[in-house]
């Protein structure tokens, strides 16, 4: 997604106008949901998605027209076999979608340069839009200290962990806060830390051997620490909203950090091992203090079950934990 906002800004400042297309709201089986957005421009290339298919086609084809005329709209996109107003397409269901003309108007710019450097301020951002008749007539950006670029006074619970559409106001999480921490280096974490980037997650690992605290081993991660596991704080805090991944070279190193992040309130706390290993773990917590509830909290063995074996099936088991967690449906 970052790279989403900083190749739009790029394109506005080379003084290129854009179509921002966004899913207001879906209904049934659809490609995908309210949130999701692309950018258009008058050549014709897009950046970003919808879904793809027809849909996204003939929403490619209408955004080019709307930039032509410089135009906002709103338009009724269906799935339904038979409906005369369907894409051709059986999955079944209808979307709502926004077409936003953006001028490359230095407000424009300055907002969207203001969303791209929000990435790095961990906390979450949401992009806000007043929709009157079809028109994009405000728009701003909001995290949990208030509003930036807007006057006017947003709705209560406007800011969810999904895209709402309330009071005429529009609101898409853009920027989630927190990081995945990986503590260690190995083989696992070099296959997981490219697949949790791919899909949004900022990325921090930690390893105490230099050799595998290289950033050259991991290109996607945004921080690559070398120090003792026994001693965290000297370089990471845990926050509620953080992930922990826990898969370092021996027993011992995932018991020293599994000490120190237990009770960090972190979002996710996850460690790989077989049942056994986990359960000789188990019993180290609790003997430490720890009390069952505490250690119930990690995900162990991590990673949903879907029967992976090779560091790259493992990456693709957690990283699909993690957005289960992330999207709500898995705690």
């Amino acid at each position: 997604m970052r790279e989403f906002w900083r190749q739009l800004a790029g394109e506005l400042e080379s003084g290129r106008d854009a179509e921002l297309v966004s899913i207001l709201a879906s209904a049934g089986s659809t490609p995908r949901g309210a949130g999701a957005v692309m950018a258009v421009f008058a050549d014709g290339r897009s950046i970003g998605t919808i879904g793809g298919g027809n849909a996204e086609y003939d929403a490619q084809r209408l955004a080019v027209e709307l930039l032509n005329a410089r135009q906002d709209a709103v338009r009724e996109l269906r799935f339904v076999p038979g409906d005369p107003a369907s894409m051709g397409m059986v999955c079944g269901g209808d979307v709502t979608v926004q077409f936003q003309y953006l001028s490359g108007a230095e407000k424009q710019i300055a907002l969207i340069r203001d969303l791209t450097e929000s990435f790095g301020r961990n906390l979450d951002t949401w992009l806000i839009r007043r929709l009157e008749g079809g028109r994009v007539t405000a728009m701003g950006l909001a995290d949990r200290n208030g509003a930036r670029h807007l006057t006017e006074e947003l709705p209560e619970r406007i800011l969810q962990n999904q895209a709402v559409l309330q009071d005429s106001w529009f609101a898409i999480p853009v920027v989630r806060a927190g990081k995945v921490y990986v503590f260690g280096g190995g083989h696992v974490s070099q296959a997981l830390v490219p697949a949790l980037a791919a899909v949004g997650f900022r990325v921090a690992v930690y390893d105490d051997r230099p050799e595998f605290a290289d950033p050259a081993l991991f290109p996607a991660a945004e921080t690559v620490y070398c120090g003792d596991f026994t001693r965290l704080a000297d370089q990471v805090t845990v926050t509620e909203d953080d992930y922990v991944v826990v898969m370092t070279r021996g027993h011992q190193a995932d018991y020293e950090v599994l000490v120190q992040v237990l009770r960090s309130g972190a979002r996710y706390i996850g460690c790989i091992g077989s049942r056994r290993k986990l359960a000789h773990c188990r019993e180290r917590i609790l003997a430490a203090g720890f009390t069952a509830e505490e250690h119930d909290r990690m995900h162990a063995p991590i990673g949903l079950d879907i029967g992976a074996e090779t560091p790259e099936e493992i990456a693709v088991s957690v990283t699909a934990e993690l957005i289960a967690v992330r999207a709500g449906k898995l705690k």
